[in-house]
């Protein structure tokens, strides 16, 4: 068998592959699921939660290979939500295209508000859950 051992492994079971570096043979691994999916602002947010709330989800994403595919649900859950919500509050407060034209440094600050504010609903109902 493999480095010596009287079974195989779970990664000789699997079909893996060794190098030789001096007298070891290191396993050549390799990661998968990158870059299929967009993890952007939220999704990197929502990571450090887990990471120091939540260590044992945490661990079981990233040693089932399933971090990535969660943080790009949770990047998606929460963009919809923000987009759902600036839009509402916009509409609610009547922050129009024709406020800016008129006034562009109220709609600025009432479209900073409403952001601030969709951004902490966000954080609350899906980044810090």
């Amino acid at each position: 068998m493999r480095g010596g051992s009287d079974r195989g492994t779970i990664y000789d079971e699997n079909g893996g592959r060794y190098k030789v570096n001096g007298n070891y043979l290191l396993p050549c691994l390799t990661i998968g699921n990158t870059g299929k999916n967009k993890i952007g602002m939220w999704g990197q947010r929502h990571k450090r939660y887990p990471k120091s709330h939540h260590r044992m989800l945490y661990c079981n994403l990233l040693t089932s290979d399933k971090l990535n595919i969660y943080l790009a649900d949770v990047e998606r859950q929460a963009e919809n939500l923000f987009e759902q919500t600036v839009k509402s509050f916009a509409e609610q407060e009547q922050v129009t295209d024709k406020l800016k034209a008129g006034n562009m440094m109220l709609w600025v600050r009432k479209m900073n508000n409403i952001c601030n504010r969709a951004t902490e609903i966000v954080n609350e109902q899906v980044i810090y859950r």
